[in-house]
């Protein structure tokens, strides 16, 4: 290992800490604010941007080798992005997912070489019902990571994450900053009905 990255370790794992510790201790990691303020700010005016220009797409389900042609799961709304944006606030994210990586493959020993995220958001009304995020005929998806750029979101503003563990139910507010992370091929989950735009990046840490 470089010394460089040896004497960086410190900070690394002080940055990745809340989120990995409780994933590590409740299978859900929550870091109320995995990103900065800025960089929420940064994001959620790039979503506004594509929608005001109408790029965003109602998102489907499955991959290309299974997929549900009624579309009566989810009713949000996406778009791709990737590390090659030269788009400064996208960089920003995909820098912070690189470190991550780097950081789990390091301490974890997760062999994760790949990953793929999308903006989504979900209007007035939209939802997306149970499920798990890894396909059945293909398990490269290893674990799932959501940040949310959503100010002052309200208890009464729906659009709650709720993770299904056992018999317990966990219900977790879309609050500006917040990121959550979990294995994909294990936590069932939904996003309840939104009662006010609900915008985030959502993503998934892949083995390919």
């Amino acid at each position: 290992m470089k010394l460089t990255t040896l004497l960086l370790m410190p900070l690394i794992e002080n940055k990745y800490a809340v989120l990995i510790d409780s994933f590590i201790e409740n299978k859900v990691g929550i870091d109320p604010s995995f990103i900065s303020k800025s960089l929420a700010k940064g994001l959620c005016a790039n979503i506004l941007q594509l929608q005001k220009n109408g790029m965003l797409a109602k998102a489907g389900i499955g991959n290309d080798k299974l997929k549900d042609e009624k579309q009566n799961t989810r009713s949000d709304s996406i778009f791709w992005i990737d590390n090659n944006s030269d788009n400064r606030y996208e960089r920003e994210f995909f820098q912070l997912i690189d470190i991550l990586i780097y950081y789990l493959n390091s301490t974890c020993y997760t062999g994760i070489n790949g990953y793929e995220f999308h903006y989504a958001v979900y209007e007035q009304g939209s939802f997306y019902k149970k499920h798990k995020d890894q396909f059945r005929n293909d398990n490269n998806r290893k674990f799932s990571l959501i940040s949310y750029f959503n100010e002052n979101w309200l208890e009464s503003d729906g659009g709650q994450l709720l993770i299904y563990q056992d018999t317990a139910i966990q219900k977790i507010n879309p609050e500006s900053q917040k990121a959550v992370f979990f294995r994909s091929n294990e936590m069932e989950h939904e996003v309840t009905i939104a009662h006010r735009s609900r915008m985030s990046i959502t993503g998934w840490l892949k083995q390919v």
